[in-house]
């Protein structure tokens, strides 16, 4: 499907409706799309990354359709084969044509894609490119996911192509957003799932960005924004220190005794004025708990005890958080044994990355008890006290 964003500039990417995984790993409830974009200068084309390889044929369709018969140059902006991936047919198709990419990204094109030496032009950061009456400027923004990503910024047209920084996966037919609250969610679900444990190093590339003159931005995935403002606040938002009054509680529960001190918990919490957000690890979507930890002050972990360890899903529960690095303030562990426990342990030690107060856990013996309650609400208690404490109450 080809969709001019301005004269000479065309989407000319592929839109997956379908797929519902990505890296066999995330959920993908909207499907994605993997945008491509050609721009034609008065003396250069250049094609702005390419697609996913199930979807090369969408690419060539539409090249096709614009009656390309060469390209000079294929911005690659990070190696990631959602990306990169139909790089080696395109370079088939248009021998000519170079590779424009960073030092990072080229070698790893060519672990990945065995692309030789002489295919690539690399640049430096800010290097800029003219292709006759339109000039590119390459920005370098790593670690926005991965160690080798840059942007483009367009000068004449104030368009910046983004690569992942600032994408959703949302697959739409329509080039332009017109659903802003559903494709902010999205985006904020793209965020926490892939940006967040990087949240530091975008804080630095929003700053870096900020001087441009933007009119468009035109993410890798998801829809074109002609409200820049949008997304750009609202990175700046999930990114910031500023945490919600809001306590996250993925748990598992295998006979009900873990359940019943999740429920009294939600209770205790919510009569305390609290937003609480718990989610069931046997039925949850996992890209909807890391959206909950974008801006919660607060995870507890609910656990019972499968060979005096946590459950799998539990643990599972506490890599994610650790491995995604969300801004909360504090964290503690409910839970139940039987015979003998080293749970608790278990747990803290998986989420060592998170920079937050461990509060007084609550793991007891058998079903829950009176004094057990008693606990839970002591617990309750002091994440109130904590959530004053910062000023979110």
């Amino acid at each position: 499907m080809i969709r001019q964003i301005k004269p000479d500039i065309y989407s000319v990417g592929a839109i997956d409706f379908d797929r519902r995984i990505f890296d066999e790993l995330i959920p993908l409830p909207h499907g994605t799309s993997y945008n491509s974009y050609l721009i034609k200068g008065r003396d250069k084309i250049v094609l702005i990354d390419t697609v996913d390889p199930t979807k090369i044929h969408e690419l060539f369709s539409n090249l096709k359709e614009l009656d390309i018969k060469h390209i000079d140059y294929v911005v690659a902006h990070h190696g990631e084969q959602d990306h990169s991936g139909s790089l080696p047919n395109i370079l088939d198709a248009f021998p000519m044509a170079k590779v424009v990419t960073n030092p990072k990204c080229k070698e790893i094109l060519k672990d990945l894609l065995l692309i030789p030496d002489d295919k690539f032009i690399t640049v430096n950061d800010r290097e800029t490119l003219s292709l006759g009456d339109k000039t590119l400027e390459f920005i370098y923004t790593p670690w926005v996911h991965w160690p080798d990503t840059m942007i483009t910024y367009l000068k004449e047209d104030k368009i910046l192509f983004t690569c992942d920084f600032f994408g959703s996966h949302f697959a739409s037919s329509d080039l332009y957003i017109k659903d802003i609250p559903k494709v902010y969610e999205s985006a904020k679900r793209y965020y926490a799932e892939i940006m967040m444990p990087f949240r530091n190093s975008i804080k630095q590339h929003l700053q870096k960005i900020s001087p441009l003159n933007i009119e468009i931005i035109v993410p890798s995935h998801g829809p074109v924004y002609l409200r820049p403002e949008v997304i750009i606040e609202a990175y700046k938002l999930w990114t910031s220190d500023d945490v919600l009054n809001e306590v996250v509680i993925p748990y598992v529960s295998m006979h009900g005794s873990t359940q019943k001190m999740v429920d009294y918990l939600i209770n205790a919490l919510a009569k305390r004025g609290i937003t609480v957000k718990p989610f069931n690890l046997t039925k949850t979507d996992v890209g909807e708990l890391a959206v909950s930890l974008v801006d919660a002050a607060t995870i507890v972990i609910g656990s019972p005890t499968v060979l005096v360890g946590p459950h799998p899903s539990a643990m599972y529960a506490a890599y994610l958080a650790n491995v995604l690095k969300p801004k909360t303030r504090f964290a503690s562990v409910i839970g139940s044994y039987g015979w003998g426990s080293k749970m608790l342990e278990m747990i803290t030690e998986t989420i060592h990355n998170l920079k937050v107060e461990l509060l007084e856990p609550v793991i007891i013996k058998g079903y829950p008890k009176q004094a057990d309650f008693e606990k839970l609400d002591i617990l309750a208690d002091r994440i109130l006290v904590k959530h004053k404490e910062i000023g979110i109450v």
